[in-house]
């Protein structure tokens, strides 16, 4: 049995210890805000916050974070993630969208450690891939949260 907090409420699955943290949040728990890409820790798409840092669950086994706080793209009470999903809309970052929960979250991670990111520190903290290539999107909107969130725009 694996206890964990996840988005701030405790959760217990009954999962092998190795399981990928990935098919525990998809499968076991129903969060499938993160996604599938790779299964290697390359592309990204399966980032979430292991406390507060961004990880990659898709080889990050369950039994790392017994004790500790996940969450994914569906913690909506994250005044940085709530401010990119805006500025994600507003700069239309997405095309087909495959990336976008795991481009949120390492972006919020970068956020939450690098309040005023420049295009160097975004280049170096994002290292998920976007197979549609809106990079010069994201980094605007990255740039365009920084700046609201410094004015305490919501």
């Amino acid at each position: 049995m694996q206890t964990f907090q996840l988005n701030g409420k405790p959760v217990s699955v009954d999962v092998e210890d190795d399981m990928p943290l990935l098919w525990v949040l998809r499968d076991e728990l129903g969060h499938t805000g993160t996604k599938f890409g790779c299964g290697v820790a390359a592309c990204g798409a399966c980032t979430v916050h292991l406390e507060g840092q961004a990880i990659r669950s898709c080889v990050f086994p369950v039994s790392a974070v017994a004790g500790k706080s996940v969450h994914t793209i569906e913690a909506t009470e994250d005044p940085i993630l709530q401010r990119l999903q805006q500025a994600w809309i507003d700069h239309q970052v997405p095309q087909c969208g495959y990336c976008q929960s795991g481009m949120l979250m390492a972006a919020t991670a970068l956020l939450r450690n690098q309040p005023r990111p420049t295009d160097a520190d975004i280049d170096a903290g994002l290292t998920n891939l976007c197979r549609c290539g809106t990079y010069q999107r994201i980094r605007a909107a990255i740039h365009d949260a920084a700046q609201a969130l410094q004015r305490g725009t919501p």
